[in-house]
């Protein structure tokens, strides 16, 4: 059985990520396929609680190399439980948020740098990359503005806390921002960039031709 295609989404927080996951989602199911949609970190009963740890802004006292060690974990766990199974039988995988993230949040953001994420990648994750991924990159003041009313608004509906990442400074982000153009910058040929305060039509637009290209080279029909 052919391998299946292995698509990722990234962004900062508020970019659209999770908007555009479940369109492109249900974009694919339309052409007869049946992708398979996970998250990190989370996505497994391991990463839920790893997430829940790593979000949560009582986690105050975590150390950059403790989120990141967490990172990985998390994510070994959604290799081996979710994608490698799910590629495996030649599925296509929508995973909203990989290494990109990681390297653009901790290596960029907590200042760990790209190459400790990239050994760890390689040492941890087998080096697994995404054939495709979708960056979605509006403003920054945007995702800022986006990321903290949503989960303000999920926090006083649920009671649920992922506020850990938003107490941070705007320099913090601004970085995170930089990295995430540098990925794209030096992987253009994976890393499809998404860029401005497009509307929600828009984005799913770049990002459907962008995918449909994807499906054609691995000889899914489109």
């Amino acid at each position: 059985m052919p391998r299946g295609l292995f698509i990722t989404l990234e962004g900062l927080d508020g970019s659209g990520k999770t908007t555009q996951i479940k369109r492109l989602a249900a974009w694919i199911q339309r052409r007869g396929l049946d992708p398979v949609v996970t998250r990190q970190p989370g996505g497994t009963a391991t990463g839920d609680r790893i997430r829940a740890l790593l979000l949560d802004s009582r986690s105050t006292a975590l150390a950059p190399m403790t989120e990141l060690a967490l990172m990985f974990a998390d994510r070994a766990q959604a290799i081996a439980e979710v994608i490698e199974p799910a590629l495996a039988a030649g599925k296509v995988v929508l995973c909203d948020r990989f290494t990109d993230s990681t390297e653009a949040y901790q290596g960029g953001g907590r200042q760990l740098g790209s190459q400790l994420v990239l050994d760890m990648h390689r040492l941890v994750c087998g080096n697994l990359q995404p054939d495709l991924t979708l960056l979605l990159l509006p403003s920054l003041a945007v995702c800022l503005d986006r990321a903290r009313r949503r989960n303000d608004r999920v926090a006083a509906q649920s009671g649920k806390d992922e506020n850990r990442f938003e107490q941070e400074q705007e320099a913090f982000y601004q970085r995170v921002w930089e990295k995430y153009r540098e990925i794209a910058a030096r992987e253009p040929q994976r890393v499809a960039l998404i860029e401005g305060n497009l509307t929600i039509d828009e984005v799913h637009e770049q990002i459907a031709e962008a995918v449909a290209e994807s499906l054609i080279t691995v000889g899914h029909a489109c």
